[in-house]
């Protein structure tokens, strides 16, 4: 007689195979693609309305968080999978729109937000994924390397826009490759959706036990028989589950904020300040140098995000405090290799960051509201990094440089609460964790 094994156990014990390394690789290619997504933006708009910088990308971010929360929750009630093709439909037809329309800021600032909400609609559905189908062991690289290719993305159309520049001065021929490039990019990455699986946990919540033991055993290949029974606490309803996981919702809360608030702006919108020493004209390669940092960050991390989740958290946090220090310096010294050095050293802590609170939002909240609490996360950072841009015009770019070291310290003091009062994640089970 076979002896009857947990669908949660044999999820999490598994042996990365196969149907996980496909997994992956979907969820991989979807980060590339909105890494590429969101850089449009920034890469198009210091061509063709820089001027309008304060209202595009407010606009784009508050998109995101608009996309966030309310597809994340549609995310919980209609599953991963579902919520993976809505959001690659708004971006791709936000894209074709935005070929022959990029010239009115109108057109390029509600189209660029229809992106944005899209790409925000996919965290929840991403992590919770994830969480759900990986085995404990390796949960944190493959989320990590995962959203890694965020920064991939971002860098590859980065580096594009800076050769379309140097082939020639004809701005209207430079955004249409660039354009163009997102846009076969994001058709190619569309096919592989088809292949992205539903998570069992998900089924099982919803009473589609069936699917998900057949899912499972596809998965891990395992035969016995299987039992789908749950934690009670699994299907719990979000105002209940923020109520009993306050703390790790206002830490979180913190650290999200601090990470994509500093990332968006360092990265991103910078060079679009008053006052930036360098020039807008170096838009491109500040996404460049940037997301290449990140890129690397995340393969430095490898060795350390499996093992000790708190350490991850503060070691990442207090690293960006001090180069965010250090690169303000470098920008009022107009130290052009400096400060683009430092940059690259930032942006790798900012990767260890975002690696780290990403691990952490997938993992402590039960599976009925996964989606959801990452949505209001993420759409947190939105409405927090609106207000900076907003800002920037007010602030300058020296005050914008001490606001993003003031908020890098403020995610350092909550990593530090969690490290003193946080629980230690690292090869539990999600359910080991509520």
């Amino acid at each position: 007689m076979s002896r009857v094994l947990s669908v949660t156990d044999v999820l999490d014990r598994a042996k990365w195979g196969s149907e996980h390394w496909k997994f992956f690789t979907v969820v991989s290619l979807n980060y590339f693609l909105d890494g590429i997504m969101f850089s449009i933006a920034p890469l198009v708009a210091y061509l063709v309305a820089p001027q309008y910088y304060v209202i595009i990308f407010p606009a784009n971010l508050l998109a995101e968080t608009l996309g966030a929360i309310l597809l994340g929750m549609l995310a919980d009630r209609y599953g991963r999978r579902f919520m993976f093709m809505v959001s690659l439909t708004l971006e791709v037809a936000s894209l074709l729109l935005l070929v022959p329309l990029y010239r009115n800021v109108v057109a390029l600032t509600v189209l660029t937000s229809l992106m944005t909400f899209g790409i925000g609609g996919e965290y929840g559905a991403a992590y919770a994924a994830i969480a759900e189908l990986c085995p404990v062991n390796h949960r944190g690289k493959a989320l990590m390397i995962a959203t890694n290719f965020w920064n991939v993305g971002s860098a590859v159309i980065a580096g594009l826009a800076l050769i379309y520049a140097s082939l020639g001065t004809n701005v209207a021929t430079q955004i249409r490759y660039l354009l163009v490039s997102a846009l076969g990019t994001a058709v190619a990455v569309g096919l592989t959706r088809v292949a992205f699986p539903e998570s069992p946990r998900w089924l099982i919540i919803r009473g589609r036990t069936e699917e998900a033991v057949s899912l499972v055993r596809k998965l891990t290949g395992v035969s016995s028989e299987l039992s789908t029974e749950l934690p009670k606490v699994s299907a719990v309803g979000l105002g209940e589950a923020l109520r009993r996981y306050r703390f790790r919702f206002l830490v979180l809360a913190v650290i999200t904020v601090a990470q994509y608030v500093t990332y968006d702006v360092t990265a991103y919108y910078i060079p679009y300040a008053p006052g930036f020493a360098f020039g807008v004209e170096v838009a491109p390669l500040v996404v460049f140098i940037a997301n290449l940092g990140a890129s690397v960050g995340a393969f430095l991390l490898l060795p350390l995000i499996d093992r000790a989740r708190k350490a991850s958290v503060l070691a990442s946090f207090a690293g960006g405090t001090v180069t965010a220090i250090a690169l303000t310096i470098t920008h009022q010294l107009s130290s052009y290799y400096g400060f683009f050095a430092l940059l690259f050293i930032n942006l790798i802590f900012s990767e260890w960051a975002w690696a780290s609170l990403s691990v952490l939002q997938s993992e402590l909240f039960p599976t009925g509201v996964r989606a959801s609490v990452v949505g209001i996360l993420t759409g947190l950072t939105g409405v927090s990094g609106a207000l900076v841009v907003y800002s920037e015009s007010a602030l300058t770019a020296l005050g914008a440089f001490i606001a993003i070291t003031t908020i890098w310290l403020a995610g350092a003091l909550a990593s530090l609460a969690w490290y003193v009062r946080g629980v230690e994640s690292a090869r539990k089970s999600v359910e080991e964790l509520l």
